[in-house]
């Protein structure tokens, strides 16, 4: 956010011998006798190797039953005769259910309603966030704190909203605290200064150390998720503006300064208990324009390869968590803003390798009602094209625009214009940074 105040299992044992069945008189066996042997034993080795892999599978899923390889033990003249082998496909069938258990399988038996409000943050007043309890409940999957000054007893708030939450799955708590002029709740935590000057007098080990104290005040506080840092590349030694959507914002006009920085913040970020989430993919150093107000386009994609993409290159080889993305038309990537491109996230998803959360920045932007999206219709997009969480503004009636938003992307996939695979996607990787398993 710039400015803005997730085989057919069938067994057959052979039927044993009746008991007045006539038996085969002892002698030495038939030639059928011995092939059927042969067979047996083929069928043990298949069995005992795995269906022929060679190696068996003898590390069952903690919530399955355990299955054992070895045969029972009994002597010989205790056993039934048996003309083939008990068969041990039930067990592996149940183990090979339960080890193919996953957080996306789960999700399968999830309404697409319940899978589209995991994809929202709603937003909400840090001084009264109660006032989300009826989203949360109906399974929204985070909330965004707006303002300047967070009261006291915030913690036992969102502990109080949390209580909410559909299975106690847990919810992503965020807000914007960067440094400088855009804190939410130094308040509470304590201040940053602007990232341009930790980028200038700071050494990487500094950054987060001092991050690392601010982020352990936040998830104190039951603040989990903070929309930071900020690696734009951006020299511009002037203040965020309408205009300009970085300056001090940006830790440096350097890529390589801007890199570690970002990367040191990041760490101090997850020191302290706190999810970064590194913004604004592919970089908006440079933009025309702040795309809060109006149409924004950055630097040719060309350029924002050599000089924008390598902090966020070093912030994924370091383990980010999320990347927010742009609402700002990249050149050479297509027309829409790049929160609604499948060619800009493709880059970022494809390319760049990323596997974790991608945010939209608030869809409330001018820019993207003036690419002729309404904030539901950009949500949709902005799912289709890989976008996993998307936001909007505290303004207007948030509860009627979130339930538009899930009914539009419900519609969407009923309609066939977002597929549930991808909406199901979407809804794991909002768990997967929150580490909810489903399967436990």
């Amino acid at each position: 956010m710039n400015l803005s105040s997730y085989r057919d299992s069938r067994s057959e044992t052979a039927p044993r011998r009746s008991a007045t069945a006539p038996r085969r008189p002892r002698g030495r066996a038939t030639t059928a006798g011995r092939a059927s042997g042969a067979a047996a034993v083929a069928a043990v080795l298949l069995a005992g190797c795995g269906a022929g892999t060679g190696t068996p599978n003898a590390t069952p899923h903690s919530s399955g039953p355990g299955v054992s390889l070895a045969p029972p033990a009994a002597s010989s003249a205790s056993r039934p005769a048996q003309t083939s082998p008990p068969s041990l496909a039930p067990d592996l069938a149940a183990t090979a259910t339960a080890k193919a258990c996953t957080n996306s399988s789960k999700l399968t038996g999830w309404s697409n309603h319940r899978l589209a409000m995991l994809t929202i943050a709603v937003p909400v007043s840090e001084t009264s966030v109660s006032d989300a309890t009826s989203e949360v409940s109906a399974g929204a999957g985070g909330v965004l704190l707006f303002g300047s000054t967070a009261p006291s007893d915030l913690g036992a708030r969102l502990n109080t909203l949390k209580s909410h939450v559909p299975g106690h799955l847990g919810l992503l708590v965020m807000t914007d605290e960067e440094g400088g002029g855009i804190q939410r709740m130094a308040n509470l935590v304590g201040s940053l200064p602007w990232a341009a000057y930790m980028g200038a007098h700071w050494t990487p080990a500094q950054i987060q150390q001092n991050v690392t104290k601010v982020a352990t005040k936040m998830a104190a506080a039951q603040v989990n998720m903070n929309l930071a840092p900020v690696v734009d590349v951006d020299g511009r030694n002037v203040a965020p503006s309408k205009t300009n959507p970085d300056g001090w914002r940006s830790f440096s006009g350097n890529t390589s300064v801007v890199s570690k920085a970002g990367v040191a913040y990041m760490n101090g970020m997850r020191a302290g208990g706190v999810i970064p989430v590194v913004k604004h993919f592919p970089g908006i150093g440079g933009s025309t324009y702040n795309s809060d107000f109006g149409p924004a386009r950055t630097l040719p994609w060309s350029t924002l390869q050599k000089v924008a993409i390598p902090p966020f290159t070093a912030a994924i080889k370091a383990g980010a968590p999320a990347i927010m993305v742009a609402n700002n038309i990249v050149p050479g990537l297509g027309t829409n803003p790049a929160s609604l491109s499948p060619t800009a996230i493709g880059e970022l998803r494809g390319k760049m390798g990323f596997k974790g959360l991608v945010l939209t920045d608030s869809l409330s932007a001018k820019a993207i009602s003036a690419a002729g999206f309404s904030v539901p219709a950009a949500a949709v997009q902005a799912l289709r094209s890989g976008a996993d969480m998307v936001m909007f503004d505290l303004k207007g009636n948030v509860s009627s625009q979130t339930s538009s938003i899930a009914t539009a992307i419900t519609n969407a996939v009923t309609g066939g214009h977002l597929s549930r695979s991808r909406l199901i996607d979407a809804a794991g990787h909002v768990l997967a940074v929150r580490h909810v398993n489903l399967c436990s």
